[in-house]
C-alpha cells in the first residue's frame, strides 16, 4: 500500500513546525535574560502582582533559561515531546497569570520577548497567541505520534531475568 501523500509530508512539516516553535522560544529566553535583563524582566514578573519578592525575582531567573533550552530542543529535535509538554506547561502558568492580570484590571506590559517600551498588553491578542501555540504544541505531538520511546528520550528498561 502506497503511503498518502501526508504521510510522505507530515516529517517535514513537523520539522519546520518545531524549528520555528523552537527557536522563537530560544530567542525569546535569549532576549529576556540578555537584551532587557533580569531587573527588567524581574520587574514585568512583579507587576502580575500574583508572587511576592523574592519568588518574583526566582520566576524572572528561571524562566528564561527554561525557554532557552527547550528552544533548543526543539530545534535539534531532541527530547522532542518532554520539551513541548514543558513548553505547554510554561504556556499554561503564563495563561493563567494573564488572566490573573485581566480579572484585576491591571494595564502592564507582559514581558513576553524583552518589551522595552512597556507597551501594556492587549489581552484579547495574548488570548489568542496562546490557542496558536498550543494548537502548534497538540499537531506538533500528532505529527510525531509514530515515534517511539518516552517522553524525555530512550527507550524502555529492561530489567535482567
Amino acid at each position: 500500500m502506497e503511503p498518502s501523500k501526508f504521510d510522505r509530508y507530515a516529517p517535514g512539516a513537523e520539522l519546520v513546525l518545531r524549528i520555528q516553535l523552537g527557536a522563537f522560544f530560544a530567542w525569546s529566553g535569549w532576549m529576556k535574560a540578555f537584551h532587557t535583563g533580569f531587573d527588567d524582566f524581574t520587574r514585568a514578573v512583579g507587576n502580575y502582582q500574583m508572587t511576592r519578592p523574592p519568588w518574583d525575582a526566582v520566576i524572572a531567573y528561571t524562566v528564561p533559561w527554561v525557554e532557552m533550552v527547550v528552544g533548543v530542543c526543539l530545534v535539534l529535535g531532541i527530547w522532542k515531546r518532554g520539551a513541548l509538554l514543558v513548553l505547554a506547561g510554561m504556556i499554561a502558568c503564563f495563561a493563567v497569570g494573564v488572566r490573573f492580570a485581566d480579572l484585576k484590571n491591571l494595564n502592564i506590559s507582559c514581558g513576553c520577548t524583552g518589551n522595552p517600551d512597556g507597551t501594556p498588553m492587549d489581552y484579547t491578542l495574548k488570548y489568542w497567541e496562546f490557542a496558536g501555540y498550543w494548537t502548534l504544541i497538540l499537531l506538533l505531538f500528532w505529527l510525531a505520534r509514530k515515534e517511539r520511546g518516552h517522553v524525555f528520550g530512550g527507550t524502555k528498561m529492561q530489567l535482567p531475568g
